[in-house]
């Protein structure tokens, strides 16, 4: 297994890189602008993968207050680096940054990913009775189409 290098430098962060991906290879931002995805980045804990010559491979972000709550989002590994390791070693680095440990609540959505991230300790709501959501899900599409 190839060693991912992950930092939280922002200023490492290939931004065209993650809008690409976000808004045209990830079902849950197809379509999100770049001024949408920037605004996001700002006012996240990023974590950005990086390999050698390859540059970065992968992103995860957290929406924190850094004492109590947390929200993983927008993680992924490239395709052509998927199957290595790669998401396992970006999630544990999330859980183990200072600023996450011993949150009271985290969450996240997935559709596909489920095994990942039960290795961390996350799993279906005990109470989903309690949380409630307003969703968008074509809210990108939607902007693009009256704009």
């Amino acid at each position: 297994m190839t060693r991912l290098r992950i930092s939280n430098d922002r200023s490492e962060l290939d931004l065209d890189l993650i809008h690409r991906f976000l808004s045209r290879e990830a079902y849950w931002s197809r379509g999100i602008p770049r001024e949408t995805v920037e605004r996001a980045i700002a006012g996240s804990l990023c974590f950005g993968g990086y390999l050698g010559d390859a540059g970065q491979v992968a992103f995860a972000r957290v929406v924190t207050d850094g004492a109590t709550f947390g929200y993983l989002a927008d993680v992924f590994v490239l395709p052509g680096h998927r199957g290595r390791g790669h998401g396992k070693q970006l999630v544990a680095a999330v859980m183990e940054h200072p600023q996450l440990r011993g949150l009271r609540r985290f969450l996240l959505a997935t559709s596909d990913a489920h095994g990942l991230y039960a290795q961390f300790g996350f799993a279906a709501l005990a109470r989903p009775q309690t949380l409630m959501e307003i969703l968008r899900p074509d809210i990108y599409q939607s902007a693009a189409a009256s704009a």
